[in-house]
């Protein structure tokens, strides 16, 4: 089997993790989540108090995440992280799959997970702005990422389709998603976009 490097994006509580670890473990591949990383390497510049999260020194996790895609031979690579794109070499990576969860479904999570104020409006319109899609397709162009909407689908589900997708017998699309379009139709624009 052909060594993949594969990295599960998207703005927080989309289920990134979730679908990381679970796909790591159908592949019998590494599982690496880049803040857990960053910590256990002593790569956290500091903390955000505002945002209520780690800041990371990105060029140290850059190498670390580096080193160990190396280290690990011809074994696969899971990389779980929002910030994914900045910090995993092109080199390294086969694919990219960005999760993508309806605002309104969104919110819920993040709400239920304690965001609020600024920290849960800043992250909503991320996800409604393709920020994280943005940046995979900027640092690793659109024939290495899939958008998968995970809205109101289990996570074995989600790791069903990116196992297809891997194995050829579905198709990788970017663009399944208009977030804005969708809050505009409802009238929930001004709601969610408040920053």
């Amino acid at each position: 089997m052909v060594k993949r490097v594969i990295l599960v994006t998207g703005t927080p509580c989309v289920g990134k993790t979730s679908v990381a670890r679970l796909l790591a473990e159908k592949l019998n591949a590494l599982y690496v989540n880049l803040t857990e990383l960053a910590i256990k390497e002593n790569l956290v510049l500091g903390r955000d108090e505002k945002r209520g999260s780690v800041i990371i020194d990105e060029k140290g996790v850059k190498r670390a995440v580096g080193k160990l895609i190396e280290d690990c031979g011809e074994q696969s690579v899971v990389v779980d992280g929002h910030y994914a794109a900045s910090v995993v070499p092109k080199r390294f990576v086969t694919h990219v799959f960005v999760l993508r969860r309806d605002p309104v479904e969104l919110r819920g999570f993040m709400e239920r997970a304690g965001f609020l104020g600024n920290k849960l409006w800043e992250n909503l319109a991320a996800e409604i702005l393709d920020v994280c899609l943005v940046d995979a397709l900027k640092a690793y162009g659109s024939e290495r990422v899939c958008e998968i909407d995970v809205s109101k689908k289990s996570v074995e589900n989600v790791v069903a389709e990116i196992l297809e997708v891997l194995s050829g017998s579905r198709k990788c699309y970017v663009g399944i998603v208009d977030w804005l379009g969708k809050l505009e139709q409802e009238g929930l624009l001004e709601e969610f976009l408040r920053i």
